[in-house]
């Protein structure tokens, strides 16, 4: 999966391909769907949410440019396979999900495999975690049709806040933190769920 649909389309970072080698994708899908878990594809996860594909968690995971120091928030835990990703990389993840049975199988999942970096909050993920605050790099993976301002306000100087937008027609987008402002640029069409809450589409 790795070098066949992420590195041989343009992925670099090799701490983001090591990543993406040691989280198991079969570990975070339905057992139904496990031998599908290693295609390039979303896969339904119940509650009309879905996994998103490994190249697209793979682009996101590098545009967010982490340390090993970062503090990560994940929006959207869903399956808890992206948080899984990160936390091969980070010494800490915050990821909020507002579907309470899909955070409570995720948990029992970070549990199984013994992610002990991984926190998880039951909310909306738009209203970010303001006790965590401030975060190096924030990923929002379901598509508000436009970003929640509390996001902007937990996002560290010099970090990245990578997060598809739209309601129809999506773009991935990369803000990033300067001590006058920010930053962004649109990095490539995605289609993602809808984010769900207060700031949902």
């Amino acid at each position: 999966m790795v070098a066949k649909q992420i590195a041989a389309r343009g992925v670099r970072d090799p701490t983001v391909l090591a990543a993406m080698r040691a989280a198991p994708r079969h570990e975070f899908v339905p057992e139904t769907l496990a031998p599908r878990a290693y295609q390039d594809r979303a896969l339904p996860i119940g509650h009309d949410q879905t996994i998103s594909q490994p190249y697209i968690v793979a682009v996101m995971t590098e545009l967010l440019d982490l340390r090993a120091e970062s503090r990560v928030l994940e929006v959207g835990t869903g399956s808890g396979y992206q948080a899984a990703v990160l936390a091969e990389i980070v010494a800490c993840v915050h990821t909020i999900e507002i579907v309470e049975p899909l955070l409570r199988r995720a948990a029992r999942t970070f549990e199984r495999l013994a992610y002990r970096n991984v926190f998880l909050r039951f909310g909306d993920g738009g209203e970010g975690w303001p006790d965590a605050a401030p975060f190096d790099a924030i990923l929002v993976a379901a598509a508000p049709e436009h970003v929640p301002g509390p996001l902007f306000d937990q996002l560290a100087v010099g970090g990245r806040l990578v997060v598809p937008v739209g309601k129809r027609d999506q773009e991935l987008r990369v803000y990033s933190r300067g001590a006058g402002g920010f930053d962004e640029r649109s990095v490539v069409n995605v289609r993602f769920v809808p984010l769900v809450g207060k700031y949902g589409t």
